[in-house]
């Protein structure tokens, strides 16, 4: 008897894991396809790889292209780059910094935030950055599997005006990052 009820149990519980699982990632591939796109005061572009070379991995480089298409839209005259030193050993918001220069953006418009390692951190700089120069919106640009996530982070920061839109990238790797970031939007969702 004890036995089968707690094979019932255990069978409930893998099923609403399975179940919220799912119902998470329909809702951050849905929230991340969507762009809520809007006049902000700062452009804040995510970090990733740096390929060996020093050149942006093509991740890295559609996130920079997507910031660049909305500075040139004139959606905000600033913009932050958020990334840390990789393991190939590259700063990525110099690099980052450095790609958008060569595309037109006069650097005293690019602020570079190296100490953006993760999701969080870049939320707590840019929160630092927004409130010491008096700004009061951000518009992030990310990956789609990473907009909650992100916004979630600036969010409970003290953001109140978050906008994203996602960068035009897609790959197989992306079903593992999508997985990925529902353990780490409820982890930051707890934090």
């Amino acid at each position: 008897m004890i036995y089968l009820l707690l094979k019932k149990i255990i069978k409930i519980t893998i099923s609403l894991f399975i179940i919220i699982f799912a119902l998470t990632v329909i809702i951050i591939v849905t929230d991340g396809l969507i762009d809520n796109v809007k006049k902000s005061d700062v452009i804040v572009i995510l970090g990733n790889k740096v390929e060996l070379d020093g050149s942006p991995s093509p991740r890295l480089k559609s996130r920079l292209d997507k910031g660049l298409e909305l500075y040139k839209k004139n959606l905000a005259p600033l913009v932050i780059v958020s990334g840390g030193t990789g393991v190939e050993g590259y700063d990525e918001a110099l690099t980052m910094k450095n790609y958008l220069i060569n595309q037109g953006i006069p650097s005293e418009n690019i602020i570079q935030d190296s100490a953006g390692i993760d999701s969080f951190n870049t939320a707590r700089n840019a929160k630092k950055i927004i409130s010491e120069m008096k700004l009061s919106s951000a518009l992030v640009v990310s990956n789609y599997y990473h907009i909650s996530r992100t916004r979630l982070a600036f969010n409970k920061l003290g953001v109140e005006k978050v906008y994203s839109a996602h960068a035009d990238y897609f790959e197989t790797r992306d079903f593992y990052s999508i997985a990925r970031e529902v353990a780490g939007y409820y982890y930051h969702l707890i934090r």
